[in-house]
């Protein structure tokens, strides 16, 4: 989730339409018969759905989409991306990715793929989802959300309505392309508890103020006054309506699993954080990123 240093976060199913016989209520000369409608259709097969296609707990491939989380920014070394440690496709045993535990450390680097970008918003994903679809993965992964709230300032955060509209393109570029391809979709991390946990360190602040990350959440932290606590709680109801929007357009495609807000509502704490920025995950919250999302994605159903 780089936060704009900006250096480097319907169903689908077709009804069968079912041909009604009309040769039961023609004669040889192409008149109706004098048994009339009614009895024409009686006995007549009733159309039968397709049934939905179902989600694959163990997909062969993968592909991640995202931001500067799923590229591993500051986990390893300052104002880098560290994509071995990335929670979706890293190749470190310490973190154990979504997809080694998917593919097994052996594939990882053959049937895994990396095209998240540090600094990107949810705009950028529609072009992110052209380049996964080309690599023909069986599950796409999806963490993104973070910059289009980490703005200058409230008003600069990404509208709702364009937030939504952009991802519904993403899932339809995925979906053209890649019709039978299951997308796992993670909540937009909770930005305020990330304040939360670092206001109260001298370093968190001054890396804060110095590289202006995130200033729509963490300018000016230890202000607590009624325009500062206004801003935050601003940033915080935006964030929730971007999760908002994920789920309601996930859960109009068959084959889209949100994380049901797991990802947001993790109690992380500084343990979790990069000591680099005070606002990247390390590799321990890779880790619980990789742990979180391999429970969603091996579930067989979601509620």
């Amino acid at each position: 989730m780089n936060v704009r240093l900006r250096v480097p976060l319907a169903s689908l199913a077709l009804s069968a339409l079912l041909l009604g016989c009309t040769s039961a209520g023609q004669d040889a000369e192409g008149g109706t018969d004098d048994r009339g409608d009614a009895s024409a259709g009686a006995g007549a097969a009733e159309p039968e759905e397709d049934p939905e296609p179902a989600w694959n707990t163990e997909p062969a491939s993968i592909a991640a989409m995202g931001d500067s989380i799923t590229r591993g920014f500051d986990a390893c070394s300052l104002l880098t991306d560290c994509p071995e440690v990335s929670w979706a496709t890293g190749t470190d045993d310490e973190v154990d990715s979504l997809a080694r535990q998917l593919l097994g450390a052996e594939a990882v680097a053959d049937r895994s793929w990396n095209v998240a970008e540090s600094g990107a918003v949810m705009a950028d994903l529609p072009a992110q989802a052209a380049e996964a679809v080309a690599l023909e993965p069986e599950l796409v992964t999806v963490l993104i959300g973070g910059n289009d709230a980490c703005a200058t300032d409230v008003s600069q955060m990404t509208p709702v309505a364009e937030f939504r509209a952009d991802f519904a393109e993403t899932l339809g570029v995925i979906r053209e392309g890649l019709p039978e391809t299951g997308v796992y979709v993670s909540s937009v991390p909770d930005l305020e508890r990330l304040w939360s946990e670092g206001r109260g360190s001298v370093l968190a602040r001054t890396v804060w103020t110095l590289a202006n990350i995130c200033p729509s959440m963490l300018a000016d932290a230890e202000e607590r006054g009624e325009a500062a606590t206004a801003r935050r709680g601003e940033v915080s109801e935006r964030v929730r309506a971007y999760n908002e929007a994920l789920a309601e357009e996930c859960a109009a495609d068959a084959l889209c699993r949100y994380d049901g807000g797991a990802v947001h509502d993790y109690d992380f704490t500084r343990d979790h954080i990069s000591s680099w920025d005070w606002f990247h995950p390390n590799r321990e919250g890779q880790s619980t990123l990789a742990a979180l999302a391999y429970e969603q994605v091996t579930r067989d159903a979601v509620e």
